[in-house]
């Protein structure tokens, strides 16, 4: 397919009355072993995993170059669509995005920080028209961090600031809202209920609702950040750690590479 033809698929996906579930990669190997898993649709990178993998911490710390050269790698590992974690766009969110097009990303998250609700929608309105230059419909996922950095905030005043968000991201253009954050059902089906459903995206972290109450609630994707690779390197710890102990391979060990 080509990346228009990508992009059209993944907004497909987000639509769709499934609920799209994306296990999120960091590398060449990691998006190669999940494309091949059966079951999936897409992929979706990770900015934290990618980071961590290159000797960065989290936080737009990474140089752009070094984040779309690996989410480009990513992309070239598979024939599906691949969504990026691009942080808040690098100070540039409409060039960030247009490089990613470049490298064959179709659809992007873009947090907010909980900047000035003015700032934000700005950089989802460049983003959208970055896209919308490149002749791709690209998946834009807005993202707030209304929980990630609420601190003492009033859990009704967070809801309230996360809905108003929502609206104006999509308002702006995006595809999708995403909400990371570990959220209570009610939590979630108040953001179905005022957003839509399948319009909002959140992350699967311990005590979150699987994946199919999740789609019950009308949930539209559901991510796994960098779950996915405390997954991968808590297997990596519980070898080493039974290797000293005069173990060895875990049973079921499959060779994946």
């Amino acid at each position: 397919m080509s990346t228009a033809d990508k992009a059209a698929e993944l907004r497909r996906l987000h639509e769709a009355p499934e609920l799209l579930v994306v296990v999120n990669v960091w590398d060449a190997i990691t998006a190669t072993t999940v494309a091949n898993t059966p079951g999936t649709k897409a992929l979706a990178t990770a900015s934290h995993g990618i980071a961590a993998s290159r000797g960065y911490p989290d936080g737009e710390v990474i140089p752009r170059d070094e984040m779309i050269s690996e989410v480009g790698l990513i992309a070239r590992q598979t024939d599906l669509p691949v969504t990026a974690d691009l942080e808040a766009g690098y100070g540039d969110p409409g060039g960030t995005i247009a490089r990613a097009i470049d490298v064959g990303i179709v659809g992007a998250n873009l947090e907010d920080q909980l900047r000035p609700l003015s700032e934000s929608v700005a950089a989802v309105e460049a983003a959208v028209a970055a896209a919308e230059k490149a002749g791709v419909p690209f998946a834009l996922n807005a993202r707030t961090d209304a929980w990630v950095r609420g601190g003492d905030r009033d859990p009704q005043v967070i809801l309230d600031d996360a809905i108003e968000r929502g609206r104006a991201y999509l308002e702006a253009g995006a595809t999708s809202f995403f909400v990371p954050g570990k959220l209570s059902e009610e939590t979630i089906r108040a953001l179905v209920s005022a957003l839509g459903e399948r319009t909002v995206n959140v992350i699967g972290v311990p005590g979150m609702p699987g994946t199919a109450r999740l789609a019950e609630l009308g949930v539209a994707r559901c991510s796994f950040g960098p779950w996915s690779q405390n997954v991968a390197l808590t297997a990596l710890a519980k070898l080493a750690e039974d290797a000293y102990a005069g173990g060895g391979l875990p049973e079921g060990t499959r060779k994946l590479n």
